[in-house]
């Protein structure tokens, strides 16, 4: 009888090592081609034109919310339903984009009100103002 082989019993081991091999090459692939994948290390040329200035500029309009929850557009205070009507009527326009600044002790909820009310009166536009740390 030859050492280690018995007739009856299976071979109950895998041998992992061609398959550690395979996973290590390809580690070695992705490493390499990663960085020509971004577009920053192509290192390509682009081509120099005149810059195109647009004459239409978007309307900002301010929505300032302050820590008791009352708002402020352009500067003067208004009520939830004059800020639903003006915003009815200037959400016309294209180019119109609502700023909201909001105090940092506003709850989360009045944020939500407001955002309802420029979303029923046909806002596409709006963008939240923070500073930068």
């Amino acid at each position: 009888m030859a050492m280690g082989s018995n007739d009856g019993d299976m071979m109950s081991e895998i041998n992992v090592t061609p398959l550690v091999d395979v996973m290590l090459v390809l580690l070695v692939v992705f490493i390499i081609t990663a960085p020509l994948l971004a577009p920053q290390s192509l290192k390509i040329n682009l081509p120099k034109t005149d810059s195109v200035q647009s004459n239409e500029k978007p309307q900002k309009v301010s929505l300032v919310v302050d820590a008791q929850g009352n708002i402020e557009m352009d500067r003067m205070h208004v009520s939830d339903e004059a800020l639903a009507e003006t915003l009815r009527q200037r959400a016309a326009d294209p180019q119109f984009q609502l700023q909201i600044e909001a105090d940092t002790a506003v709850p989360y909820g009045r944020v939500a009100q407001l955002m309802a009310i420029a979303q029923k009166a046909g806002v596409s536009k709006l963008s939240f103002m923070t500073l930068s740390k």
